[in-house]
């Protein structure tokens, strides 16, 4: 091909950009974040006339200051990167507003295009627009598109092709009036950096004088210290006398002097006509942004994303794990064989990073639902309208109107999962929000919590059950308000934010290929980075489950152990036909055979795949199949099923016998016991910390853990709620212990999987190492503060409880209304410019 040209398509929000981004790449295209920030940079590829474009689809942005971290990085690309071509996406039905950005990206030295999009609604409204003069006011070219259907791509890549070649043109600059004179002296001063970036000395001079940080960067990078400093300062003085002449600031005069231009070009090119009624949008939003109304639509809506990506999502996986579970055993067989006590160590590692894997996989269904919900939210305009509602609210706790989603998803409502809701924050706009959303998500009743507030609720609350949940499920709202307004004002307080702006979009019908193509989209980038990580991770907490093994000892104990219990199955078989089967050569053989048949009709479907493993299996070893499944009115069979069936209980309780000692042994139980002397104070004993700890890896692992731990006796059949129960309350606890367990498992640090997912959202092992630690210290001093104070009052489990949740509810109540909103100069800078000025 005939060399390649980089085309960056950059226009505000909700104009249809990634639309029309689509129609010209297609499925050509690669999603990353720009180095340093978690803004989703898109790159697509197309040819044409035998060129190469590299297309760069920019964050949405209203303008090119520095007020957010969108218009930062879409800024930082135009200034870094220049472009061959700027294709600016302009809202047809909203002209006088979009073009702010295109007299911007003109005063940049960009050969620009603008695609005129959307141009089915403006006629929608009843807007005509005349093309030709619009094109020769603005002296660029202006091609109309309609990027959901396709309209004007041909077109739109031949003006750009033809762009990239033509010599950049003689533009109309914007005047500035008084100002005029201000603008040319600094630009005078900035001919060095001008000439060493390729910026216009023009735009660098408004830049300068508006008090861009970004631009004064650069003049400092270019210049001289001394002479950076001298240009500086004499700009900053420059601004200040013409704010003092005028008693107007420099910002809002450079706004007012373009919305000024932008009135002379539009005036004329537009006309409106006056038959057209009301439009759709503002009939729909009469309904679902009605004081009364909006609250109910909105409920409506986060309960159906979350009943059809969660629970119907979840159903799913009935139909997919299935896939995973076969391809597990798949790998299992390509493994060396087990032992009979224990594995080799490459099956053990093998078969656990299969099982980490198949658990992130197994969410695969969820986020497919989720993000495709998702898309069709942003594309139809409603999403936007969810922030509009609840932004007042949450941004009192440093959260933001799009913080909504991703708490439904972690669990508002019980059952929900932090994984999908770290992955919705990408959505919210302002970093320091969105980080304050990260952290705040893991906070939520998620489904692997529900088990041990069972438990525990079963053993020391029976008769306050509900009030008890009831306390849980809105606890956890409350905290998560608290922290979050906690650190945005600590650790989060450097973050990037902006001022909040919210924009109305039309409403849209989405396209279910741009929906799809989201969905599949998001979902591997999830598979991608997550997946790397969560191996990773998966062999450090292997190997600390793992070693140092057991002693010697132990280790001759429980092989003379499964020696009885061979002999035991041996003496049996002795004087039947199958005498063989159980020679010392096939005891590992067979008892192998019998679990995998046992698996394979596990997850074998329906009765045909149930008869085709029968087959298999008889076919592979008829003798050892015959103690497997005996023939018909054998009865050596049968006795010897009978035997086998006793070896392999055997075997099943010596090798969890040897698992619970191994943990008991193992690095985290060690550092279990070594807790103590800290955790003692929340009232909790090496156990407890040991079950609490697996349940790092998910949280489900903390019954299940404690139900190794919590041994029974050989002649007792009683549940775990009795023999944890018996145990505590022998060993002096109350339902105090539970309510300290509870509260530290609501703030504890979040499962594996999400701290990967907080790793990925962030871009930072740091903050993924605080989304660790800063919880484990939080609920730790909360629950210690609980138990200690409980014990030392005596009071009870249920009034302790009541008295934590009322002091938490009165917290937020007293933070919410001393909370203040943001710098309102700063807000009414930015409402101006996005609003056309005033």
């Amino acid at each position: 091909m005939a060399g390649s040209i980089q085309v960056a398509l950059a226009g505000q929000q909700n104009a249809g950009k990634s639309t029309l981004f689509n129609a010209l790449t297609g499925a050509r295209q690669h999603v990353a974040n720009y180095p340093g920030v978690t803004v989703d940079k898109k790159y697509g590829h197309y040819s044409f006339n035998g060129t190469a474009v590299v297309a760069v689809d920019l964050p949405g942005t209203y303008s090119l200051t520095s007020f957010s971290l969108e218009e930062r990085v879409a800024r930082d690309f135009l200034v870094r990167e220049r472009p061959d071509v700027a294709v600016n996406v302009v809202d047809a039905a909203n002209l006088r507003r979009s073009l702010h950005l295109t007299l911007q990206l003109l005063e940049m030295g960009l050969k620009t295009v603008v695609a005129l999009n959307m141009m089915d609604v403006a006629k929608g409204r009843g807007l005509d627009i005349d093309i030709a003069t619009l094109s020769a006011r603005l002296s660029v070219p202006v091609i109309a598109t309609v990027g959901s259907r396709g309209v004007g791509r041909e077109e739109l890549k031949q003006l750009i092709h033809d762009r990239s070649r033509r010599p950049q043109q003689a533009l109309k600059p914007v005047n500035y009036g008084e100002l005029e004179p201000i603008v040319a002296d600094v630009a005078l001063s900035l001919g060095e950096v001008a000439l060493a970036t390729s910026l216009p000395s023009r735009w660098l001079a408004l830049k300068i004088l508006e008090g861009d940080q970004q631009a004064e960067l650069l003049v400092r990078e270019h210049m001289s210290a001394d002479k950076a400093q001298t240009v500086l300062e004499a700009a900053r003085e420059m601004a200040a006398t013409f704010e003092a002449a005028n008693e107007c600031d420099v910002c809002d005069h450079i706004i007012t002097a373009r919305d000024a231009q932008i009135r002379a070009i539009v005036d004329g090119c537009v006309k409106a006509s006056a038959t057209k009624g009301e439009t759709l949008t503002s009939r729909v939003d009469r309904v679902l942004l009605n004081r009364l109304a909006a609250p109910f639509f909105l409920v409506l809506t986060v309960y159906l994303i979350y009943q059809v990506s969660i629970v119907w999502g979840y159903e799913l996986t009935n139909y997919t794990w299935p896939y995973l579970a076969k391809t597990r055993e798949l790998i299992a067989g390509l493994l060396p064989n087990a032992g009979f006590l224990e594995d080799p160590y490459t099956r053990s590692m093998g078969l656990w990073l299969v099982d980490s894997a198949n658990t992130l996989l197994n969410y695969v269904p969820i986020f497919l639902i989720l993000f495709a919900l998702i898309a069709i939210l942003e594309d139809s305009g409603y999403m936007a309208r969810i922030a509009f509602i609840l932004d007042k609210i949450l941004h009192r706790f440093g959260l933001h109107g799009q913080s909504t989603l991703p708490l439904i998803l972690g669990g508002v409502f019980a059952g929900g999962c932090a994984v999908p809701g770290i992955m919705a924050t990408k959505g919210i706009p302002d970093n320091r929000a969105r980080m304050a959303t990260i952290f705040a998500v893991p906070f939520m009743n998620c489904l692997a919590k529900v088990p041990l507030y069972t438990l525990l609720l079963g053993i020391f609350f029976v008769e306050d059950k509900s009030l008890m949940m009831f306390y849980i499920s809105t606890m956890t709202i409350i905290f998560a308000l608290l922290v979050s307004k906690l650190l945005t004002k600590t650790v989060l307080r450097g973050q990037e934010t902006s001022p909040f702006v919210m924009e109305m979009p039309t409403y849209h019908l989405p396209t279910v290929s741009g929906v799809l193509r989201r969905s599949f989209e998001r979902t591997w980038i999830y598979i991608k980075k997550v997946g790397t990580i969560v191996i990773a991770v998966a062999v450090v907490v292997f190997t600390l489950l793992q070693f140092p093994g057991l002693p010697e000892e132990r280790m001759a104990y429980y092989e003379s152990q499964a020696i009885t219990a061979v002999e035991k199955f041996q003496k049996a078989m002795n004087g039947t036909s199958y005498a063989a089967v159980a020679e010392d050569e096939n005891i590992v053989p067979l008892v192998n055979f019998y679990s995998n048949y046992k698996r394979a009709k596990l997850n074998a479907g329906g009765a045909a795949g149930s008869k085709r493993v029968a087959e298999t299996f008889q076919a592979e070893n008829p003798a050892f199949y015959a103690l497997v499944k005996p023939p018909r009115g054998d009865k050596d069979a049968k006795k010897g099923r009978r035997a086998l069936r006793s070896l392999i209980r055997t075997r099943m309780t010596l090798r969890r016998d040897m698992k619970e000692e191994r943990i008991t042994n193992s690095f985290l139980g060690v550092v279990g016991r070594s807790m103590e002397p800290v955790t003692q104070f929340a009232g909790f004993d090496w156990k407890i910390n040991v079950a609490l700890l697996s349940s790092f890896a998910a949280r489900e692992s903390s019954v299940a853990t404690l139900g190794v731990l919590f041994q029974q006796d050989d002649d007792q059949n009683s549940s775990l709620e009795d023999r944890m129960g018996s145990e505590t309350r022998s060993g002096g606890a109350t339902a105090l212990l539970a309510v300290s367990m509870i509260l530290f498992f609501a703030l504890y640090p979040p499962c594996l999987a999400t701290t990967v997912m907080v790793k990925v959202q962030t871009g930072s092992y740091m903050w993924m190492l605080f989304s660790i630690l800063f919880p484990t210290v939080l609920g730790l001093t909360v629950s210690s503060l609980v138990y200690s104070i409980g014990v030392a009052t005596g009071v009870s489990g249920i009034q302790m409880m009541t008295i934590v949740y009322f002091s938490a509810l009165a917290l937020l109540i007293i933070v919410g209304l001393m909370s203040d909103r943001r710098s309102a100069l700063r807000l009414r800078r930015m409402t101006t410019e996005v609003s056309g000025g005033s």
